[in-house]
């Protein structure tokens, strides 16, 4: 019997994040969000797995999404230039120059994802329009994020107070690397991309309303 990659990818997807949020909600908080950076590793591997790499372009303009995440939240942590003053905390693992790994690693994640859930609500018939919603669906999910993450020892901004210029910085790098992955990815990986993106914002929502 043939393994359907997809379905099997979208259980895991719904699996980790309900199982992890009842645990937050049931059992114990500080013990499930310490999970928090094999969950993106995971989430990582399921969307690459179910990605069509297809030629050198490609490859390098997802690792110049890695890269532009990595240092301008550099500049943020260590300078708290372009998205303001903060640092991140342990649950993230491994950090270079103060930035988790996992971070650049987030923002390719979270680049493919919402671009590829703009292009179906769009039909794919415009690019501008597919990066301006990939943008701002980039920019909802920080928004459902930023109130938990103290909580969940992701990152904290100084007094716990995130300032505008942190949304506006979103925003400006989310249309940058919308416009990236747009102009080198015709072909779109949307179901699983359309499910991790609901998984995302649903499991973080759901966590502003108990912690």
């Amino acid at each position: 019997m043939k393994v359907d990659k997809k379905n099997i990818s979208i259980f895991i997807i719904w699996l980790v994040h309900i199982s992890g949020f009842l645990g937050m909600l049931f059992y114990d908080l500080g013990f499930f969000a310490g999970f928090t950076s094999v969950n993106l590793f995971l989430m990582s591997i399921i969307l690459f797995l179910n990605f069509k790499l297809n030629s050198k372009r490609q490859i390098l303009s997802i690792l110049s999404i890695f890269l532009i995440g990595m240092i301008t939240e550099s500049l943020g942590v260590n300078y708290g230039l372009i998205f303001g003053d903060y640092e991140y905390g342990n649950n993230l693992g491994f950090k270079l120059f103060g930035v988790p790994f996992l971070i650049g690693i987030n923002w390719i994640i979270l680049t493919a994802i919402s671009a590829n859930t703009a292009s179906f609500l769009t039909k794919n018939k415009s690019i501008l329009l597919t990066v301006i919603i990939g943008a701002l669906l980039m920019l909802a999910m920080d928004f459902v994020m930023e109130p938990v993450a103290p909580k969940l020892d992701m990152w904290r901004f100084e007094n716990l107070i995130v300032p505008s210029s942190n949304y506006i910085a979103w925003l400006v790098i989310g249309l940058f690397t919308q416009t990236i992955y747009n102009l080198l990815f015709q072909e779109k990986e949307i179901i699983i991309s359309i499910n991790l993106y609901a998984a995302f914002f649903l499991f973080f929502s759901f966590l502003n309303l108990i912690v």
